[in-house]
């Protein structure tokens, strides 16, 4: 899977084998928004379309567009992970939590923080 951007707006994109097209969808919505597409040029256009729909739909509604995140997720890991984790991150003087994002930051190439 890819992501694609739109005005700032985020698509995971798959191709659907069943219909032959490639499939759109908006991540961190108060909603859906999908779209489809057999071009990567017509995907994007009609994602821009999709999108327009979805947030002029929500300003008539007055629903804020973008989920909010708190920030927090809970990740359960088994003990003896959680053990060679705690040591990884006490050999880089950080706590688990501190570099357990730094190794995030680094996978989630392209996105500010």
């Amino acid at each position: 899977m890819n992501i694609m951007t739109i005005n700032g707006y985020h698509a995971v994109i798959a191709y659907d084998e069943e219909i032959d097209m490639f499939r759109g969808e908006f991540t961190g919505l108060n909603g859906g928004a999908d779209f489809y597409a057999t071009d990567i040029a017509s995907l994007r256009k009609e994602g821009e379309i999709s999108l327009r729909v979805f947030l002029d739909a929500c300003s008539e509604r007055g629903i804020e567009p973008r989920k909010n995140y708190s920030g927090k997720f809970n990740l359960r890991v088994p003990p003896l992970l959680h053990e060679q984790l705690a040591a990884q991150a006490a050999a880089h003087g950080k706590s688990i939590n501190a570099w357990v994002l730094d190794l995030l930051k680094d996978q989630v190439v392209g996105h500010a923080f």
